[in-house]
């Protein structure tokens, strides 16, 4: 039987991310993954999350779809020559260090071309029958083709805090939570994996939740 797993912010956790297969028993024929965004910044291993998350789509045959999330967006910045102040600020160093090069590099040599197509290729979001996954979240009140992408990799308290109806249930990341947040028009799946926390997978079929922390 296929299945369905959605998988939260990573954050450079490589080690989470591969504890986590192990616990839902990942079987790359079968299982359909889906990535929500934030795979570097801040953690020890992003290049080695992205290296991973490569292996998986080449294994699984389009059966892993990954989206954008404001880190990727602001890594996307910093190659194209811009932003790279806020990049580090916002937790950028370590990534930077992954890929042994530092803060004050002249070219992008340090990134492997697959890698730089992997970050460029991100989707905005995903749509899963009821379901629509996405980073951050959606401006209420406006359809989903007018949605701008800083609100869907960025927003927060608009969205969380909203009861609006977006036509289907949203799947987000972007804030981390203590345990998974289940309301009746959103499920937030960030559980703070970076900061000591767990690593979150949403089965979507039998809507069961997966963690794994060490």
């Amino acid at each position: 039987m296929e299945r369905t797993f959605v998988i939260g912010d990573i954050h450079g956790c490589k080690g989470m991310l591969l504890g986590l297969l192990d616990l839902i028993k990942y079987e790359p024929s079968k299982d359909h993954l889906i990535f929500v965004g934030d795979y570097i910044d801040r953690g020890p291993d992003s290049k080695g999350v992205v290296d991973l998350l490569l292996e998986l789509k080449a294994l699984s045959k389009g059966k892993v779809q990954c989206i954008l999330g404001n880190h990727e967006a602001l890594l996307l910045d910093v190659i194209s020559g811009f932003g790279l102040e806020l990049y580090l600020y916002n937790g950028g160093g370590a990534t930077l260090r992954s890929y042994g090069t530092g803060p004050r590099f002249q070219d992008l040599s340090w990134l492997p071309d697959n890698h730089r197509e992997f970050f460029v290729e991100l989707l905005p979001y995903i749509e899963l029958g009821d379901y629509l996954v996405v980073h951050a979240g959606l401006r209420p009140g406006k359809p989903l083709e007018e949605q701008a992408l800083e609100d869907l990799t960025w927003i927060r308290e608009p969205f969380i805090y909203s009861d609006f109806d977006f036509g289907k249930r949203i799947i987000f990341g972007h804030t981390p939570f203590r345990e998974p947040l289940v309301m009746k028009n959103k499920i937030g799946i960030d559980t703070g994996a970076v900061y000591g926390n767990k690593l979150t997978a949403l089965e979507l079929e039998e809507f069961r939740f997966y963690s794994f922390s060490f």
